[in-house]
């Protein structure tokens, strides 16, 4: 039966497993949002700006595997979605945006609100076409969405806005598009050549990344064989590190000291689907092996002597059959040594904190974890969040974490939520905000209210953007233009019509917690932390010494000596003493 290209895209998206676009309505998406309305089938999940739109389809996508969609009217409403499909794109989840576009006849005359999204999306997109006539729409579509789902990241289709509403288009001819697996392993030389390195080398470590999704048991066996530590990245924690006795934690900026020692002692590395950005943190002089699905991302970081291209699954299964099973176990013991005392040492600060003090966001971090369900999904802000989610939250192969650990944008936190709990409005979903990020976006807790969804939003307020302090006081730098006056934010999260909190002593912290997780709804709680927290790397370079030095000389200089006191107040615990 024919009808309009925008029923026909309706169809389609249906046909593909697509349930729910984000986005705001405008004119020039109006043929659009009238076929959803008639269809009935595709829920519209209306956001309070586009930029969320992008992040909740990112972090639908991410948690699924499958296709999600959001959409942006002509100029600015579309434009707004960029900041959540780089991110969408830079983790390799496959989304399509449908960016409107202004009348086609007027396209190149300075038309209100024109802009040109096919140049505006192409570096955050692996597909990026603009629709002239009617009858292109339903195979760029297509296109557009086999991108989407067979490279890992943004599909974009721009329809001027007329097209939608243009009529003739076919829907029994269209197709549905659903992701194809393939079996993908490196050539037997490859194979052979990474076997002879790893069968010599004496101290193996693994470097584990978001690639080893789904490839658990194989990570396993092939720690267990190497008897090699596993060091994992951000992306990489949900997959690595549950069940898995050859785990030693983080590396990187916000990494454990031992996950840093594991790499910096070994004399061969596998790198095993990352592309973990910090090249400080990456051993010297020793053969790299990297494993990854994508070979033009291999080698970026470190010179890498056997570059293997295929998925972690298929080419570990391929790779064990020419691996001897090594006996020396002492590499491994003593890396899984050194994490047990990172951990009990992480552990002992994750206490509530001094009376009359503010709470440590360690023990914050701590307690959310213990009162978690066992199948959360936890969203972390950039900035410390991220430092507590890394080091707190404890993964165990049914729990999920979401962040833009990529792309390290701001406001993440709030819009992934809501992107995980439409998927599943019956599974727990734990935003853990900072004030910084979530005054950014805080309309989104409308977004709740009216779509009724019951995300559990955590804020660690402590009146800075505190990581951003982090980053001048290791660069000597007096820290500026970093206080947030803010609002009592459990008291606007009830004006808005949710649960609200606020948590000033660490006795109150359970309780309020607890509620909040139990509340049939959306709930926000609000929990004083304190600012001068200081999570040092695992890796302490001269510079930052040096910067801290700076820090606390210019800081006396320029009348900040309250501030030094305070600091040193805050992190009393953690020093210890031999």
């Amino acid at each position: 039966m024919a009808g309009t290209v925008a029923d026909a895209m309706v169809s389609m998206l249906k046909m593909s497993g697509v349930r729910r676009m984000y986005g705001i309505p405008g004119d020039s998406l109006n043929g659009l949002t009238d076929a959803l309305r008639r269809d009935g089938e595709i829920a519209w999940e209306h956001v309070r700006h586009e930029e969320s739109a992008g992040f909740a389809a990112s972090a639908e996508a991410a948690l699924t595997g499958e296709l999600a969609v959001c959409a942006g009217s002509c100029g600015p409403g579309n434009l707004h979605l960029i900041n959540g499909l780089f991110d969408a794109n830079r983790s390799g989840v496959p989304v399509l945006a449908i960016a409107a576009q202004i009348p086609a006849e007027e396209i190149g005359g300075a038309y209100f609100q024109e802009t040109h999204p096919q140049d505006l999306f192409r570096e955050c997109s692996v597909y990026c076409e603009l629709a002239s006539v009617p009858e292109q729409v339903p195979r760029l579509l297509e296109m557009a969405l086999r991108a989407a789902l067979q490279r890992g990241g943004v599909g974009v289709v721009v329809v001027p806005g007329e097209i939608f509403l243009a009529e003739g288009a076919d829907a029994a001819r269209l197709q549905p598009v659903r992701p194809v697996h393939a079996v993908i392993h490196p050539d037997p030389d490859s194979l052979s050549v990474a076997a002879q390195v790893l069968n010599q080398a004496e101290r193996v470590t693994i470097l584990a990344g978001a690639g080893c999704a789904n490839a658990h048991d194989q990570l396993i066996r092939l720690a267990e064989t190497l008897k090699a530590p596993v060091v994992h990245a951000f992306r990489g924690k949900e997959f690595v590190e549950y069940d898995n006795p050859y785990d030693v934690g983080m590396t990187g900026l916000i990494g454990f000291s031992s996950g840093y020692r594991a790499m910096e002692h070994c004399d061969a590395l596998v790198m095993l689907g990352t592309d973990f950005p910090y090249r400080p943190f990456y051993p010297e002089g020793v053969p790299v092996i990297q494993v990854d699905v994508r070979g033009e991302r291999i080698g970026r970081r470190v010179p890498v002597q056997v570059p293997l291209v295929g998925t972690v699954r298929d080419t570990v299964d391929a790779l064990l059959p020419l691996l001897e099973v090594k006996a020396d176990s002492d590499h491994l013991n003593r890396m899984t040594a050194h994490y047990r005392r990172a951990r009990a040492h992480l552990d002992r600060l994750a206490k509530p904190g001094g009376e009359g003090s503010p709470l440590h966001p360690q023990f914050v971090a701590a307690t959310i974890d213990r009162l978690a369900a066992d199948d959360a999904v936890f969203t972390a802000d950039v900035g410390t969040p991220c430092i507590w989610a890394a080091r707190y939250l404890r993964m165990n192969g049914s729990r999920r974490l979401i962040g833009s650990f990529n792309h390290g944008s701001m406001a993440n936190a709030l819009p992934q939520a809501i992107g995980a709990q439409a998927d599943d409005r019956a599974r727990q979903v734990v935003a853990l905000s900072g004030d910084g990020g979530l005054a950014m976006l805080l309309g989104e807790l409308l977004t709740l209210r009216q779509q009724r969804l019951p995300v559990k939003v955590v804020v660690f307020t402590n009146d800075a953007l505190s990581f951003v302090e982090l980053e001048m006081k290791a660069g000597g730098i007096v820290t500026y233009g970093t206080d947030l006056v803010n609002p009592d934010f459990a008291g606007i999260a009830r004006a808005a019509g949710l649960f609200g909190a606020r948590v000033e002593s660490a006795d109150a912290l359970e309780g309020a917690l607890q509620a909040a997780f139990e509340y049939d709804g959306p709930a926000l709680v609000d929990v004083r932390t304190a600012r001068h927290e200081i999570s040092l790397p695992p890796k302490i370079t001269f510079g930052q010494i040096k910067g801290f030095t700076l820090y606390a000389t210019r800081t006396i200089l320029s009348g900040g000596a309250n501030e030094l006191v305070e600091l040193a107040k805050t992190n009393l615990h953690d020093v210890e003493l031999e």
